[in-house]
């Protein structure tokens, strides 16, 4: 509701307004609330919140196998799927599952032709490196703090000195009151009446969709919370978040067997995200080897660059120009152009 979805929320938390630039506009788009206890999804057995990512991708798994089970004439289609952030562990994770389960006999087989993974987190030690050059290199931090990081911590080694952290204190103290997702975007707090974005999305929309979510006629229509969940709904369950006990370092190595398999593996960037940000994701696609097919390239939408993009061997990888974290969100319709070009199988436009 403040990205791809069909709808927004308008500022008074209780009306809807249609989002042109939606991504079922040119696809069926299924939405899954995972792991179970996010958003509106619950389990009735406890020990299911106590999860990680071999768990997610099973549960997962099995959710799309029941659905398409449920609605067979589905089970032909092409199937895609998309996430951003951490979903740079989900979506490669439960693709890597689905393609070792297709080879079982008797196994419901889902037809998957491609993952597509925004503003990713793929590997520990390149969102260490590539977060703080990324500081450095779009004058958030000084020379001296950029130098002061990079002289004392081992990002490799996954272990943190004391000077490390006093300098790494430093670069979040040296940044200042920004929105770390998106660090040209004002913040809520300091709003006007009229957005003043490039592309008009207003800070304030996660406050509208708490609104909206948690009024019970909405929950009611949805068909949703009627366990009663305790507590309001939210975007983001800490309960999950402390109780996540698998995670792996990397996922390069499953990203890398993706891209062996014969199915569309497509990673894009919004630019001006410093969470998981293009540097980082660049330096990850480094650790690949991977061999350039088509070189770096302006693509275009609606007569401006929407980005730049370069093919590898069987990876593409697609900057979005003035978008943060959550590219739908900043850039709605550079997304749409950028996720329509992924569905079609073909680079974006470079005209």
């Amino acid at each position: 509701m403040t990205e791809l979805g069909p709808f927004r929320v308008n500022k008074d938390g209780s009306t809807l307004w249609l989002n042109p630039y939606a991504w079922n506009t040119v696809a069926n788009v299924l939405f899954l609330e995972s792991p179970a206890g996010v958003g509106f999804s619950y389990s009735n057995t406890s020990s299911d919140y106590i999860t990680g990512d071999t768990k997610t991708a099973a549960d997962s798994y099995t959710f799309l196998v029941n659905w398409l089970e449920r609605f067979p004439e589905y089970k032909t289609r092409d199937f895609l799927i998309t996430g951003e952030s951490y979903a740079g562990h989900y979506v490669p994770q439960l693709a890597q599952l689905i393609l070792h389960n297709n080879e079982i006999t008797n196994q419901t087989v889902i037809n998957l032709k491609g993952i597509a993974i925004g503003n990713p987190y793929v590997d520990i030690e390149t969102q260490g490196s590539g977060t703080y050059d990324y500081y450095w290199t779009h004058a958030l931090i000084s020379d001296e703090i950029h130098q002061g990081i990079f002289s004392n911590c081992n990002f490799s080694s996954g272990n943190t000195s004391d000077a490390c952290q006093t300098y790494e204190d430093q670069a979040d103290s040296a940044i200042g009151n920004i929105d770390y997702y998106n660090i040209y975007a004002p913040l809520c707090s300091s709003s006007s009446n009229t957005p003043t974005t490039i592309s008009e999305f207003d800070p304030c929309s996660d406050h509208y969709v708490y609104t909206y979510l948690n009024t019970p006629q909405v929950q009611k229509s949805l068909h949703a919370n009627t366990t009663v969940i305790p507590g309001p709904w939210d975007p983001c369950n800490d309960y999950i978040h402390l109780n996540w006990d698998d995670e792996p370092d990397t996922v390069l190595p499953t990203i890398k067997e993706l891209t062996e398999s014969g199915i569309s593996v497509w990673i894009y960037s919004g630019d001006t995200d410093s969470v998981c940000s293009v540097t980082t994701t660049k330096f990850a696609l480094n650790k690949l080897g991977l061999s350039v097919k088509t070189p770096w390239y302006a693509w275009y939408t609606q007569g401006e660059v929407g980005g730049y993009a370069v093919e590898y061997e069987n990876l593409t990888f697609v900057t979005v120009r003035g978008a943060g974290h959550f590219v739908p969100s900043y850039q709605p319709s550079r997304a749409l152009t950028l996720f329509s070009s992924f569905l079609a199988g073909k680079l974006p436009p470079s005209n």
